[in-house]
């Protein structure tokens, strides 16, 4: 066995010797530990608490978008990110101190309700999808390719040249 490669080998098995004496010490049965602060104390989900809550927050996004935004401009992503993204930090929000995971079946129905009353027209149904130009589709395969067969190439020209050195 290379020289090397051993000390490596012993280097690698010491460390995780070390690292796994923490966990190979273990507990014993007579051994007293307070578990009460790593405990996280988990409510069960109050999913009717829940969904009064996301109407709240529902309510202050419906009012921001009646009185704010123009029905034409519900699609332009700049006039309401805002406000949307303080709807979506509220559930997750609410949902966290209900106790309830984020997100969550209630709280996804909620989202999906508040996209099509809002956003529904928002789609593009003619949307036409086309190749790029010819340049620009080889330059997106060939560059992949071309660094694919450089990092070969210095693997093997560094695999000869440690072989040299050692």
């Amino acid at each position: 066995m290379d020289l090397n490669l051993h000390t490596l080998m012993k280097v690698l098995l010491l460390g995780i010797f070390a690292a796994s004496l923490p966990v190979m010490r273990g507990l014993s049965a007579t051994d007293v530990v307070d578990l009460s602060l790593t405990q996280q104390h988990h409510h069960e989900c109050n999913r009717s608490l829940l969904l009064l809550e996301m109407e709240t927050c529902g309510a202050r996004f419906t009012s921001h978008m009646d009185h704010h935004v123009q029905p034409q401009d519900r699609c332009n992503l700049t006039h309401f990110i805002g406000e949307y993204h303080i709807f979506s930090y509220c559930t997750e929000i609410n949902s966290d101190r209900i106790g309830c995971f984020w997100p969550n079946p209630v709280v996804e129905h909620f989202i999906i309700h508040i996209h099509k009353h809002f956003f529904s027209n928002c789609t593009a149904e003619n949307a036409i999808h086309e190749d790029p130009p010819d340049d620009t589709l080889a330059l997106l395969i060939l560059v992949p390719v071309f660094l694919t067969l450089a990092m070969v190439v210095l693997v093997v020209w560094c695999s000869k040249r440690s072989d040299i050195l050692a």
